[in-house]
């Protein structure tokens, strides 16, 4: 009965929640992308040449806003393929957003190369130098580098691998079975009240604003005891300045708001294949810094 009035009044609420501060939240409400025209063959497909050098540099958004584009050119037949990248907090962190669907459900979180083995994807975007973390979400990826690289010498590179992705027709992932990280979300009989509630909390108002900003965040546990919830961030929210700043404003806020039971949230510990994979990316950095 507590849980149905629970979810009645988080429907109904009106209340604007914030879950950052600052200007790189406000990059959420303006359009601030820039894309780029990628082709790939395609037999006997006609090509659609630009009328003029400013239709070659400028296409126009979803919404009808223009944004600046460029191209690789091909001496083939070839399709258009448009991919966007947008801004996230995190500026180590970027989404590119290909105009196709990346998962069908949940997210997948790629944290070293090994963990990318089971995505042709994921796999494409390590071999290239730089590239520490990829995270898929439903309709964009987003890449993480390390803070010795520049993004402006590695988004060519980015946008050469998304395409011959799709180019090659290979699937997103080699196993369809679900990430259990990708279920974390997922109200089940064994939770008790205050574990759904925070859950369906999580699912209808916090997971969709994380996720407009290139990550998302996974349920590790509530300590009935303390009152804490820990919870997972990833891909743009893991490693970000303001990551902390979302964690305590914004969500420990929400939660504590509507479920008196929760006294505090705290972001849970990397996992061991994250630590392994992180301390060989930091291993191979220092050896060709050398």
């Amino acid at each position: 009965m507590r849980r149905q009035i629970f979810s009645n009044i988080v429907r109904a609420s009106s209340e604007a929640w914030t879950l950052q501060q600052g200007p790189a939240n406000a990059a959420r409400n303006i359009v601030s992308l820039t894309s780029i025209r990628c082709v790939f063959p395609e037999a006997q497909q006609p090509v659609n040449q630009p009328s003029s050098l400013k239709d070659a540099l400028r296409s126009k958004s979803a919404d009808g806003t223009f944004v600046s584009t460029s191209a690789y050119q091909h001496n083939f037949q070839k399709r258009t393929m448009f991919i966007q990248t947008q801004p996230t907090p995190n500026p180590t962190s970027l989404m590119f957003l290909p105009g196709k669907t990346i998962m069908d459900s949940g997210s997948q979180n790629f944290s070293s190369a090994r963990e990318a083995m089971k995505s042709p994807l994921a796999k494409r975007l390590f071999q290239i130098d730089g590239v520490s973390k990829v995270f898929f979400g439903a309709d964009f990826i987003t890449v993480t580098k390390s803070d010795d690289y520049n993004w402006a010498v590695l988004k060519p590179d980015v946008f050469a691998a998304i395409t011959e992705f799709y180019a090659a027709g290979e699937p997103v992932m080699y196993d369809t079975a679900a990430d259990p990280t990708s279920a974390d979300h997922l109200i089940t009989e064994d939770d008790d009240e205050i574990v759904a509630m925070i859950k369906e909390l999580l699912e209808t108002r916090i997971r969709p604003a994380v996720q407009e900003d290139g990550g998302d965040i996974a349920f590790r546990e509530f300590d009935e005891i303390s009152g804490i919830v820990t919870l997972k961030m990833m891909g743009a929210c893991s490693g970000c300045p303001s990551s902390a700043i979302t964690l305590k404003s914004g969500i420990e806020n929400m939660l504590c708001h509507y479920i008196p039971e929760v006294k505090g949230v705290v972001e849970a510990e990397p996992d061991e294949g994250e630590e392994e994979g992180l301390k060989a990316f930091n291993k191979l950095e220092q050896h060709l810094s050398t």
